[in-house]
């Protein structure tokens, strides 16, 4: 079965920046397309980034635009997060999911594999 580890979360300052990494095993063909989801306590699970497969097209939620981007290394089957200009409100559980659909409210994962997610905490 498919499984996804992330990594890379921690303690962070306002402003400051992480790389975030997901490591795919599993597949029984080809590259499946790549969502970075994150949730934050009492709060709804938001999907921030999604990669597809086709050309490698990316998206992106209003709330990370131009501050996180989202890549992959087909070669090695990870995907990462890179986040810059780091905020407050970024606190929560990053997850990575193995599907992202683009719609007109939001990235959602219908279906796909899980990670378990890597904590991201920003202080000063």
């Amino acid at each position: 079965q498919v499984q996804l580890v992330e990594s890379g979360g921690g303690l962070v300052q306002p402003g400051g920046s992480l790389r975030l990494s997901c490591a795919v095993s599993g597949f029984t063909s080809g590259w499946y397309a790549i969502g970075w989801f994150r949730q934050a306590p009492g709060k709804e699970r938001e999907g921030i980034a999604c990669i597809a497969t086709t050309r490698g097209a990316t998206y992106y939620a209003d709330s990370v635009k131009d501050r996180f981007t989202i890549g992959r290394d087909d070669a090695k089957k990870t995907a990462y997060l890179q986040l810059d200009s780091i905020q407050p409100d970024d606190t929560a559980l990053y997850y990575c999911v193995t599907d992202c659909i683009p719609t007109t409210s939001g990235i959602k994962a219908d279906y796909g594999s899980w990670g378990r997610g890597t904590q991201v905490t920003v202080s000063s």
